[in-house]
């Protein structure tokens, strides 16, 4: 009888000893879990491909070399570990890029894995249908990389080269963005809108590689714009060039709260901050070697022709400091103030444009390098490490 009951007791108490390691493997693994589905914090470049003379040379590329530096910075980054290359459209003799998709085209076949986007694509001036069916041969072409971040643009040249008016520029840019999200779901469509012919049983060819293509709003200051991207539930590139960043946290909120209300998931609102930056091995020579090349493209670049914009070496001391934006310095100072930026913003993609005023391209692959093997690294540690405390305590 004794015996019998040390053998029910042990078989209980190996029973209960089981439950709760399984329970505590089950646990583990799915933390495990959980952290694995937890997103990477992401990195890219971007560039709108300027031609600016050479402050120190007074010599001006030739728009070829400057596709092809493009393309060789887009391999780069690909090859060092960064996550997305951007590339912008402009209309100006003073840009190279007007053909963003086939930019990146050419991009996709040097390199493998990196994803590749527009920076911005000028959705208010462009047919929606030819948009999509480039992006989405790009997609096919790639391998299932392509992106696309759709805005106004501060540039208005396209309006009238492409016979649109400037009075329409907030109708023409809602519309053609939910043609766009339209076309992004359905391969035969029916649609009818304002400014753009119907569409009747229209095949909408290709189909992208992805089942969808990634789509993101790029905004600039505007709460009307960052609420539409929320309650659209794509993601939202918040462009701040100089400046503190403080001002912009309400973007995020907005964005966030709009895309609650509508009843899309907090993992799928996502948030990049973009802007100009350059990295050096210490803070002095970033700064000196930077602030040349920002002054020339700032007063050689202007969204109206003619309009200049001096920076004084003061200015630029302040744009660099700690609270505001521009990520000039050493790669511990960019650490600091990518980390800085996401205490306010809770962002998953940082992208900066490096090449700008007529840089050279040594100096900005020196800025890759350094972008992708001493920055990326301990940022994305330090924001999983955030990532795991949230999680863990939920």
């Amino acid at each position: 009888m004794n015996d019998q009951g040390n053998t029910h007791e042990n078989t209980l108490a190996n029973a209960q000893a089981n439950t709760q390691a399984n329970a505590q493997a089950n646990a583990q693994a799915n933390a495990q879990a959980k952290e694995a589905s937890l997103p990477e914090f992401e990195f890219g470049i971007y560039t709108l491909g300027d031609i600016v003379t050479d402050c120190h040379t007074g010599q001006r590329i030739s728009p070829a070399q400057r596709l092809q530096e493009v393309i060789a910075a887009a391999k780069l980054a690909d090859e060092a570990g960064l996550d997305v290359f951007g590339v912008g459209e402009h209309h100006r003799l003073d840009f190279v890029i007007s053909s963003v998709p086939v930019v990146l085209a050419a991009i996709a076949q040097v390199t493998q894995r990196i994803k590749l986007t527009s920076a911005t694509t000028v959705l208010s001036t462009i047919d929606p249908v030819r948009v999509f069916e480039d992006f989405a041969t790009l997609d096919l072409l790639s391998g299932g990389r392509a992106e696309i971040i759709a805005g106004r643009g501060a540039f208005l040249e396209s309006f009238p080269l492409f016979g649109y008016e400037l009075e329409d520029y907030k109708q023409l840019f809602s519309e053609n963005l939910d043609l766009l999200l339209t076309l992004n779901q359905h391969e035969v469509m029916n649609w009818k809108g304002k400014f753009r012919s119907p569409l009747h049983n229209a095949e909408i060819a290709p189909r992208p590689l992805q089942q969808k293509l990634p789509l993101s709003v790029g905004i600039g200051g505007s709460a009307e714009s960052a609420e539409k991207a929320g309650t659209l539930g794509i993601g939202m590139a918040i462009a701040i060039l100089s400046g503190s960043p403080e001002p912009f946290q309400n973007l995020a909120g907005t964005y966030r709260r709009a895309g609650a209300a509508a009843g899309h998931q907090p993992e799928d609102l996502k948030i990049a901050i973009t802007s100009h930056g350059f990295i050096a091995k210490t803070s002095q020579q970033a700064l000196d070697e930077y602030y040349p090349y920002y002054y020339s493209y700032r007063n050689s670049i202007s969204p109206r022709p003619g309009q200049e914009y001096r920076v004084s070496r003061s200015d630029f001391g302040r744009f660099t400091s700690p609270d505001n934006t521009l990520a000039v310095g050493s790669p511990q100072q960019i650490i600091e103030k990518i980390l800085y930026q996401h205490e306010l913003f809770g962002h998953n993609r940082f992208m900066t444009q490096l090449d700008i005023g007529g840089l050279p391209y040594p100096k900005v692959a020196a800025a890759i390098e350094l972008l992708a093997t001493e920055v990326a690294p301990v940022v994305r540690r330090e924001v999983a490490k955030k990532q795991r405390g949230i999680s863990s305590a939920q």
